[in-house]
């Protein structure tokens, strides 16, 4: 296990390396020219190949704790398309853990994307109806409530890995950036990033505050709910992180972040051929590749705020790659028609 140097008011605990860090931090010359703006990518799509994406950095500090606690089974939830249930099904198998996974939607025949892996890992699956889903922490409570009665030990990991424990993992990504960015000459004003859960979102701004970079605008896009939802979510996480003395609180009344709202299209892991094109755009200027659920709705926000002036211009604006790689290929029958719909 690895244990990170402290900041001041900041007490991480040891946590599992299952990332490939650092991760780079890339300029984008093109695509920040026609928004106007210094414009870098910190490529967190690259975190590892099948455990891609950001939920690998929350997973360090929750699987810690996990084998700290004996567990012999982690218990999470997603979607149908989750990359973090994937990530958590090849980090028990890896840690030689079970994973049982409640997913919302049905199984695809055949199975693709982040579902084919959730199947190759070995993880137990129990889908859920969008109506039940409400019931989401209950459901992953008599999971774990059942696995006890037969004598496992389970580990009931949040939807996203967000809560306080796992968004330490942005905190610490905070400083690899910034230290990258210090040896690059990048002074960085700006961080984009999608919100899905919260827990990344928290993560960085309390990485900010940690290392003495509250000025940074920590901007999350919203892929699902609404600006008001996030923001409760990440104080929430955010007041968890103080209660369980991660965090003083000083600290934590430094903390800064916004959420920009009006990207999350026709809803979660849903698209459009306009979203799908946007995408396309940027992968053939810059040959980074998004994804229809998290990532493309994050670059969809990142434009409008730089068009609507609100990004600076005196400083580097980084967009945070989560990933979602593996999640694409759910999606390539809408890919490819709305790549024919451009005469592409």
């Amino acid at each position: 296990m690895s244990t990170p140097i402290a900041a001041a008011g900041f007490l991480p605990p040891a946590h599992l390396p299952l990332a490939r860090l650092p991760t780079p931090l890339e300029p984008l010359p093109r695509a920040g020219a026609g928004l106007g703006l210094p414009l870098w990518v910190k490529r967190d799509d690259l975190t590892g190949t099948e455990l891609t994406g950001n939920k690998v950095r929350k997973l360090g500090f929750l699987c810690a704790e996990a084998l700290e606690r004996g567990a012999d089974t982690l218990i999470t939830c997603g979607a149908v398309t989750s990359n973090h249930a994937r990530a958590t099904a090849l980090v028990a198998a890896w840690l030689g853990l079970r994973c049982e996974l409640l997913l919302r939607g049905t199984g695809q025949e055949p199975p693709d994307g982040n579902l084919l892996l959730d199947l190759l890992a070995g993880a137990s699956i129990e889908y859920v109806t969008p109506e039940g889903w409400r019931e989401r922490d209950l459901r992953m409570g008599a999971m774990a409530e059942r696995l006890r009665a037969q004598g496992r030990r389970p580990y009931v990991i949040p939807e996203g890995g967000s809560n306080a424990l796992g968004s330490l993992g942005y905190a610490l990504a905070v400083r690899e950036l910034l230290e990258q960015a210090a040896d690059l000459g990048v002074e960085v004003g700006t961080l984009v990033h999608a919100t899905g859960s919260g827990g990344t979102t928290a993560g960085l701004a309390l990485g900010c505050a940690a290392w003495g970079r509250p000025d940074i605008d920590v901007v999350g896009v919203a892929v699902c709910d609404d600006a008001a939802t996030f923001d409760r979510r990440v104080a929430g996480i955010l007041d968890q992180a103080v209660g369980l003395w991660y965090a003083g609180p000083d600290l934590r009344a430094a903390c800064r972040w916004r959420i920009v709202d009006g990207h999350q299209g026709q809803g979660y892991a849903r698209t459009t051929p306009a979203e799908l094109r946007e995408q396309a755009l940027l992968a053939r200027s810059e040959g980074l590749v998004l994804d229809p659920v998290y990532t493309g709705k994050a670059w969809l926000g990142l434009q409008a705020e730089a068009r609507a002036g609100r990004l600076r211009r005196d400083a580097a604006t980084v967009f945070v790659h989560t990933g979602g790689l593996l999640g694409l290929f759910a999606f390539a029958r809408e890919v490819r028609e709305a790549l024919r719909g451009a005469g592409a």
